[in-house]
């Protein structure tokens, strides 16, 4: 009857997929709410580290301030860097579906699938992403001219530094400061937080459809 219906919603098979399709307009789309949320994410950043009051009263005045101040490119510091974490949401969906390929081997039972794909999907993109966060979110502290964070971009002669420049600038700092440990600060929190989400939720998925 109408209840057997319902549970024949087609799960698409990984091999029937579309692949190339599927990669480029999960890009696409992510790229687009990222350029609209980012000079939020930059905001916030700099809205949690400034002391008290001292820069920003609150959003829509760090909004203003940075604008009038550092232009439209203020608000989107670091952003070039951020965006290969989009390599990490890649590599998140493919370590995910050869996982689980991986397992039925062994064991066939979905949920025990899904746990395991999950868990080790999020293990990998979290090994890509930290790093990527931390040099893009110290780029975020840049000011014009100062720095809200441990490191300052350097200058060269009042040129422009390109882009990159001031990421391997950064790079080059925190290498030096804390060798590669400095990469992964907040690694182990950020596994405890995307592991156990990932792990449970892609079970609940597949038990719901």
């Amino acid at each position: 009857g109408a209840m057997e219906d319902k549970r024949n919603i087609p799960i698409i098979e990984w091999e029937h997929l579309d692949k190339r399709k599927f990669y480029v307009f999960g890009i696409c789309m992510t790229m687009m709410i990222r350029v609209s949320v980012y000079p939020f994410t930059l905001i916030r950043t700099r809205l949690q580290v400034q002391k008290g009051k001292s820069l920003y009263n609150g959003t829509f005045d760090a909004f203003v301030k940075i604008l009038r101040t550092e232009g439209t490119a203020g608000l989107y510091r670091g952003f070039l860097v951020n965006t290969f974490t989009l390599i990490s949401g890649q590599c998140y969906v493919t370590t995910y579906e050869l996982t689980r390929k991986y397992v039925s081997r062994y064991n066939n039972n979905n949920a025990v699938k899904s746990l395991v794909a999950g868990g080790s999907a999020s293990l990998v993109a979290q090994s890509i992403t930290v790093p990527i966060d931390v040099v893009s979110q110290h780029l975020m502290m840049q000011r014009k001219g100062e720095s809200m964070g441990r490191f300052k971009v350097q200058n060269q002669d009042g040129k422009r530094v390109l882009v990159f420049g001031q990421t391997k600038d950064i790079i080059i700092q925190i290498f030096k400061a804390d060798g590669l440990r400095g990469f992964y600060r907040g690694y182990v929190a950020s596994l405890l937080t995307y592991i156990p989400n990932s792990a449970v939720w892609w079970p609940f998925y597949h038990f719901y459809a």
